[in-house]
């Protein structure tokens, strides 16, 4: 995945939402202290900008130097490119001493991971028995009118079941991994406890908001992992009919500008003492 995420990493860093202001406080009301923060799949620096306002120190990582490209560039926050997967000797020299992180966090990307070897990184990098790690990801965004409907049917007909409407080949574009996304992480391998006042590790969700014209809808799409597999294939999702039916939909309300509205779904566990 992470060819895909390097070929379209501006796109990524142009289409994709912040994040809420209110996840973030969440986040750092379950941390005792704010000293260090681990954020794993970083691409251009979204989370990292929010967490680096409230955290001391902040290392993002990613596989894709492309989008470290784009990340903001802070005075506490080192960005690392790194291999797909870290050895534990990696991990210490490029991240943090064992026991020593305060939070780990995975924006938008929790579903691409090796789970089982990554969650021994998190238990052995997290302070005992306080340390907490925090992913999350949004599903997919929703516009008031009309357009919603299409933007909507667009997106499931670019999932493996269907795709028959505006394409006669019935490809899979979207990969699996996609489906936790669209359970909200409900579903996904998470041997966390729940962190102090709270009785289970969520989903809990969050909003936000940004004002987005048809052009940035478009750069969004083309930030998705399944329009860059679509193209490999030799599909444009994107295709003259699928245009042409998006801008008279947009166009129907008279405005230039939507509201696009993110969920965002929270997963959050601290390590305890067995980690």
């Amino acid at each position: 995945m992470a060819d895909l995420f390097h070929k379209q990493a501006k796109q990524y860093a142009e289409a994709r939402p912040n994040y809420p202001e209110e996840l973030f406080h969440f986040i750092a009301s379950k941390t005792p202290s704010h000293d260090l923060v681990w954020d794993v799949g970083t691409g251009s620096g979204q989370a990292a900008k929010s967490l680096s306002e409230i955290y001391k120190n902040v290392v993002g990582t990613d596989t894709s130097q492309k989008q470290l490209d784009f990340a903001p560039k802070l005075p506490n926050v080192k960005y690392q490119c790194t291999p797909p997967n870290l050895s534990m000797a990696e991990l210490e020299s490029i991240v943090a001493a064992q026991s020593s992180v305060d939070l780990v966090t995975i924006a938008q990307a929790l579903h691409w991971f090796d789970l089982p070897t990554f969650y021994q990184q998190v238990k052995w990098v997290l302070k005992k028995p306080n340390g907490v790690i925090a992913p999350w990801c949004y599903t997919m965004l929703e516009f008031d009118g009309s357009f919603d409907a299409v933007f909507r049917q667009f997106y499931s007909d670019s999932k493996p079941y269907s795709f028959q409407q505006f394409f006669s080949d019935s490809k899979p574009y979207w990969e699996s991994a996609r489906k936790l996304v669209d359970d909200k992480y409900r579903g996904i391998e998470f041997p966390f406890e729940p962190v102090d006042g709270t009785d289970h590790t969520g989903p809990f969700e969050f909003k936000t908001e940004r004002l987005m014209d048809l052009d940035s809808v478009f750069t969004y799409i083309k930030s998705w992992s399944a329009y860059q597999t679509a193209k490999e294939k030799g599909v444009e999702l994107l295709s003259n009919d699928v245009v042409e039916n998006f801008k008279r939909a947009w166009g129907e309300d008279g405005d230039s500008q939507k509201v696009a509205k993110f969920s965002v779904h929270l997963r959050i566990g601290k390590v305890g003492n067995l980690g």
